[in-house]
């Protein structure tokens, strides 16, 4: 029997099926393309290719289409992705006392203390801070977006890059890469200035206390973890499942509300 956790964010839809363990046993990473209702049907066929409708014993949705993926499956449990996040991290270390969270179109930062969100940002209106800026930059300068994080550690030179505005960074970018700075070097720039940018507009006034989680599509970069690193003077811990937290901490909630119903699910199946 299984948990499934939908994420339905403007850039992604990740599901994930956790067992009664609350090990991850399925992770699905999707491309929502600006269809919210399609990229959640096509999540719900590869589960379907894998599982029986009976195995799924409880549902739950987050992300800013989990009113649209609860319509569709039939959620137990709908959150959104500051709680979502908090417990998924709660869950792989009780020990975690800050998370930050930087997916394709928004950031932020979740403060914890004894388990419970104490304080926590939001930045919904600015690329600057987000993983669409690391893409947009990363095809201008003609580098594939995976190779970013580890081009960014072979930096000799350190380059400040403006990076309170994306429009400002960019200008800033083309402007070093005419005085002749490598690409390593305006990486690394880069991925200090959305680190600086991240702490200047979400962490102000916030204490950040270890243990550090970095959750979100943009923790793969490893340019960006260690220029948080840098800033805080702290280890920042990258989880095994940082992708799909967010689909993991609501098939966590999921299982929390049917055991409080009896056991009893709204799922409505695959059909």
């Amino acid at each position: 029997m299984y948990y499934m956790g939908i994420d339905v964010g403007s850039v992604s839809t990740d599901v994930v099926l956790l067992d009664k363990g609350l090990n991850v046993v399925e992770e699905i990473y999707l491309k929502t393309q600006g269809s919210p209702i399609q990229s959640v049907y096509e999540a719900m066929k590869i589960v379907r290719d894998k599982y029986d409708s009976k195995q799924i014993s409880g549902v739950g949705t987050t992300g800013s289409g989990r009113m649209i993926a609860a319509a569709i499956t039939g959620a137990d449990v709908i959150k959104n992705e500051i709680t979502t996040h908090a417990i998924a991290a709660s869950h792989t270390d009780p020990d975690v006392k800050t998370i930050l969270e930087i997916g394709g179109q928004d950031s932020k930062i979740i403060i914890l203390r004894d388990g419970i969100i104490s304080d926590f940002a939001m930045n919904t209106v600015c690329a600057a801070g987000t993983g669409s800026f690391l893409d947009r930059q990363a095809e201008r300068l003609g580098i594939e977006i995976d190779d970013l994080g580890k081009l960014a550690l072979k930096s000799e030179v350190q380059v400040r890059i403006a990076g309170r505005c994306a429009v400002f960074a960019e200008s800033d970018i083309i402007h070093k890469q005419q005085l002749g700075y490598s690409k390593e070097d305006l990486i690394a720039g880069l991925c200090q200035a959305l680190a600086r940018n991240f702490l200047s507009n979400l962490g102000k006034g916030k204490e950040i206390q270890d243990k550090i989680y970095f959750q979100g599509g943009v923790a793969a970069n490893l340019g960006i973890k260690k220029a948080f690193e840098d800033l805080f003077q702290k280890e920042v811990i990258v989880p095994e499942h940082f992708k799909v937290m967010g689909s993991v901490g609501a098939a966590i909630l999921a299982k929390e509300a049917v055991e409080k119903n009896g056991g009893m699910t709204s799922f409505k199946g695959f059909d």
